[in-house]
């Protein structure tokens, strides 16, 4: 039997790019639901950029045994989401005359070290999310956006490699006309 040439796909849950982004919208939702009117555009934009990132995680993972093209721009498409989002929490900060964490600062490691435990969920983050003040808040999400960011990074550059290698569906298609 020919080896089959639509390899398996999907499983991205198992993604910590995806993960992340999973705590990244939930965290949103709260965030806008507390904190920004429901009424102003910021609102919805705000939780559109949150789903479209996680949502393109997932709809590319699907796509990757029939595209590899079309998985590296869903995940592109979701980094791209991400970072408007953060453009966001940025603004947020700025326009209220609150401070965003630097990177190294002890608030900042803190949710760092949070984030690089094993099965970390929204309910790692919850009670931070529902008690905390807004600019707190803000910028626990800026770190977890930056951590889904760098794992978005890494996952556009091994596809990048994983494609050159590999090639995609045509190649393998080819590849099992001609070994059958």
């Amino acid at each position: 039997m020919t080896e089959r040439f639509i390899p398996p796909h999907g499983g991205y849950e198992k993604l910590l790019s995806f993960q992340k982004a999973r705590i990244v919208y939930d965290g949103t939702v709260n965030f806008c639901s507390r904190f920004v009117n429901k009424r102003d555009r910021t609102y919805d934009q705000m939780v559109q950029a949150a789903r479209s990132g996680k949502q393109n995680i997932i709809e590319g993972s699907q796509a990757s045994g029939t595209s590899k093209e079309t998985e590296i721009k869903l995940t592109n498409v979701a980094r791209a989401s991400l970072e408007e989002l953060l453009e966001d929490y940025r603004d947020f900060l700025r326009v209220r005359n609150a401070s965003l964490w630097e990177k190294s600062s002890r608030e900042a490691m803190f949710v760092r070290r949070l984030g690089s435990r094993k099965d970390t969920t929204y309910e790692s983050y919850r009670t931070y999310f529902e008690t905390r003040p807004s600019d707190v808040v803000a910028n626990i999400l800026v770190c977890l956006i930056h951590q889904t960011n760098y794992l978005l990074d890494k996952q556009l550059r091994q596809l990048e490699e994983a494609f050159v290698k590999e090639g995609g569906l045509r190649e393998r298609m080819t590849h099992a006309r001609l070994t059958e």
